[in-house]
């Protein structure tokens, strides 16, 4: 990220939210709710939203400056398998494990989560330090897919199916899946892989239990193009690659810049012996995996 020449008659800067966003303090629209408290003062005077500065002002959250330096951090994004159990907030009243307890430390900013898995839902979450990044990549205008496993308890026909296609009504609105692929199973209990575009609160649990099944295990095994690495154990991440990271800008029409990869190798031992968790279950179980 660069600031225009504040000399230039023609330069306005940047969006104060954006740049906040971009150091990796949150989300855009946390920064914009910042900014809204009374929280942020540009130069000593207290600014309301839509607020614009250059790299000349001095910018202070809660009278704390920010410096230049953490306004251009190098990006950073990682796959995060989350096991059930876990919540997707950094501090939980019921002192339950939350998502953030077993990510790698970071400097200069913090990680920042890509939506929410619920707390009895598995698998593939994204973290990463820069704000305006994971605010494009939740926007439901991108309408990025996500993937998952889904094992369901009860009687499913082809009726139910076809309704879960086209749409269902929930209380929040209509909901439907791209697409349902039969996986396989025994007994009451089925396999599906289910797609969609959105991320609202329990929403594939919801749409099974509209048409009377019950979801007994959910994992989400895929983002836009990205899978579930079958390396990454529960509790445990790895970092994007060069091209994975590339593909993933590419979805939101951002570009590669001062990014900070591992070439998709997992943690490093330390991290990984805190972690102790078990390893994926085998596809031919779970379901996770095509055949």
């Amino acid at each position: 990220m660069s600031f225009k020449d504040p000399d230039s008659p023609a330069a306005t800067g940047e969006k104060l939210q954006k740049i906040l966003a971009h150091s990796g303090l949150g989300s855009r629209r946390e920064m914009e709710t910042w900014i809204e408290a009374g929280r942020v003062s540009v130069d000593g005077k207290i600014v309301s939203l839509g607020k614009r500065v250059t790299s000349s002002q001095t910018i202070r959250v809660d009278g704390k400056v920010i410096s230049t330096a953490r306004l251009q951090p190098r990006r950073k994004i990682i796959i995060y398998h989350k096991p059930e159990g876990e919540v997707c907030t950094r501090s939980d009243p019921r002192g339950r494990p939350t998502v953030f307890d077993r990510l790698p430390q970071i400097r200069g900013g913090r990680w920042i989560s890509v939506g929410r898995l619920d707390f009895n839902t598995s698998g593939l979450l994204l973290f990463t330090n820069d704000g305006e990044l994971a605010n494009l990549l939740m926007h439901p205008r991108y309408g990025i897919e996500r993937e998952y496993a889904v094992r369901v308890a009860g009687n499913v026909n082809q009726e139910k199916i076809t309704a879960l296609k086209n749409g269902v009504e929930l209380e929040d609105g209509l909901a439907k899946f791209q697409s349902i692929r039969d996986i396989g199973g025994e007994g009451t209990n089925h396999w599906y892989h289910v797609i969609l575009t959105e991320g609202r609160n329990r929403e594939v649990r919801r749409m099974w239990e509209h048409v009377g099944a019950k979801v007994s295990r959910l994992t989400r095994i895929r983002f836009g193009m990205l899978t579930l690495p079958r390396k990454v154990r529960t509790g445990r991440w790895v970092h994007l690659t060069d091209d994975e990271t590339k593909q993933l800008l590419s979805l939101v029409g951002l570009y590669v810049d001062k990014t900070e990869h591992t070439r998709g190798r997992p943690q490093n031992k330390a991290s990984r012996s805190r972690s102790g968790s078990k390893p994926l279950r085998k596809a031919k179980k779970t379901g996770f995996r095509k055949k």
